[in-house]
């Protein structure tokens, strides 16, 4: 069984909460037995992974490396995957390129099936660099059991500096990659208070809308603004705190402690 921290359940508590003791938890759960199982298979297996065909035929490697990109949930989706895999990134109409999604992109770059003949598989260094990236996922969504709204923001954290510092793309091709990441898309969405219908909305109309609202509440159009972590903070407080304002008037007593709470929080840290 795997470690579960134990946090606060309101939103900006429990990220509050995090700042001072994530790095703990993350060791706990880190060294926890089904995690270092998977960890030591992974490592001792990877390289004979050499075809998109081997990886996804092998459940718990697929496991680990969807799970290194956020993509777990795509774990039965096999046939899709070793599509994705099999294309690569480096040809013109791959799969991976076509999909809104970036994290596909990055997973077929990070393996290379289908761009080089030896993939990255058999480097010495590439299960480190993958179990990295895992380790820190898998608390993302062990965390979702305990406080959602924590993931989302941590998802963000770690995701909005990588679009926003591509000097290569656009700014709508930014927002794109955004709008692909539903993590991302909820938390833009709920931070800047617009409705769920939002999402059913054509991409550019979404884009138009969230470069206003981003400019109106954070005073810049552009996602390249979260190459400086203060407003990535920001926007992260204000969709923690949407959250908690959202659970009070669900009219939960517990719900709004929490939000009173939080709010306090705020207000002391401002003084």
């Amino acid at each position: 069984m795997s470690y579960l921290p134990a946090l606060p359940s309101g939103a900006y508590i429990g990220w509050l909460s995090w700042q001072r003791q994530g790095a703990m938890h993350q060791m706990a759960f880190d060294n926890s037995a089904a995690q270092l199982r998977k960890a030591d298979y992974f490592r001792e297996n990877i390289s004979k992974a050499v075809t998109a065909e081997a990886l996804v035929s092998d459940r718990r490697l697929l496991d680990v490396a969807l799970g290194a990109f956020g993509l777990s949930d795509d774990l039965n989706s096999r046939f899709f995957i070793r599509k994705v895999l099999e294309g690569g990134t480096l040809k013109e109409g791959a799969l991976a390129l076509r999909l809104s999604d970036p994290r596909y992109r990055e997973l077929a770059a990070a393996f290379g099936y289908g761009d080089f003949s030896v993939p990255s598989t058999v480097l010495s260094d590439f299960p480190d660099k993958i179990l990295s990236a895992w380790r820190e996922r898998s608390m993302e969504v062990t965390l979702s059991q305990v406080n959602e709204p924590l993931r989302v923001a941590l998802n963000a954290q770690r995701e909005l500096p990588k679009i926003a510092e591509k000097k290569t793309t656009s700014e709508n091709t930014k927002w794109f990659s955004i709008i692909g990441q539903p993590a991302l898309r909820e938390l833009f969405r709920k931070a800047f208070n617009l409705p769920v219908a939002f999402g059913a909305l054509n991409l550019d109309r979404q884009v138009a809308i969230l470069s206003e609202k981003s400019e109106a509440l954070l005073g810049d159009p552009s996602p390249a603004q979260f190459t400086n972590p203060e407003k990535t903070e920001k926007l992260i407080r204000r969709y923690l705190l949407q959250t908690d304002r959202e659970n009070v008037g669900a009219g939960s007593p517990s719900a709004a402690t929490r939000g009173s709470a939080a709010l306090t929080l705020l207000s002391m840290g401002r003084r």
